[in-house]
């Protein structure tokens, strides 16, 4: 199995790539084929595809922040069962992720992502075992990945300005002993992360304006 770079709409990786997450996740967490673009020429969006036997198996796209030394996955895909394609897609990300830290001359502090909780809403989606989001939610709990203890939405990738909730937004902190996080460093993340978006539903604006008011949040278990 190979950890691959995906650089372009045109890199024929990329089609099993989009209808992997077509298949995977819901349509308002999809962006459009053609809205790539931008994206994958960006090299600060780090996107790699799993691919065994020529076939896109697994994916994950994630990016690094030097200015505050944290990371966020965007999403993780795993295509088909039994080839341990999560572990890969993990350990092969991380390997990336320590060296562009090296590279920034200290160790990562941490690692935020989005997680549906599967116990507040039915998600209805996830296409095979390993992707169903009671599944997901317990991988990026073994992971090390806790919840940062605030209310969370955040705004559809489809660019209608609604917000999208049943989410929680956590972080992987890179010392375990580490039980809050900075707000001020939640909410400018939050602000830069969604800046390709224009329209920011008011219960984000509202949300992000809450955690400027705060020193830290908690981290909890998932």
């Amino acid at each position: 199995m190979n950890f691959t770079r995906v650089n372009a709409i045109s890199d024929p990786l990329f089609a099993g790539l989009h209808k992997l997450m077509s298949e995977i996740f819901p349509p308002e967490e999809v962006l459009a084929f053609d809205l790539w673009k931008e994206p994958l020429e960006d090299p600060g969006i780090r996107v790699f595809v799993a691919v065994h036997e020529g076939e896109v198996v697994g994916a994950t796209e994630y990016r690094y922040y030097p200015d505050w030394n944290v990371a966020m996955t965007d999403f993780t895909i795993i295509g088909r069962e039994g080839l341990g394609i999560g572990r890969f897609l993990a350990q092969n990300r991380m390997k990336d992720l320590n060296v562009l830290a090296a590279e920034n001359g200290t160790q990562l502090l941490g690692m935020f992502a989005e997680i549906y909780d599967p116990y507040r809403a039915d998600y209805s989606f996830g296409g095979i075992k390993p992707m169903d989001p009671f599944v997901r939610r317990e991988v990026l709990s073994h992971l090390g990945y806790q919840r940062i203890d605030f209310p969370y939405v955040h705004p559809s990738w489809q660019g209608d300005g609604e917000a999208v909730s049943g989410l929680d937004l956590c972080f992987m902190p890179g010392d375990d002993e580490m039980s809050h996080i900075p707000a001020a460093l939640v909410a400018d993340f939050l602000t830069r992360y969604y800046s390709v978006l224009p329209d920011k539903p008011k219960a984000w604006e509202d949300m992000v304006a809450g955690l400027r008011m705060w020193e830290s949040v908690a981290l909890l278990p998932l």
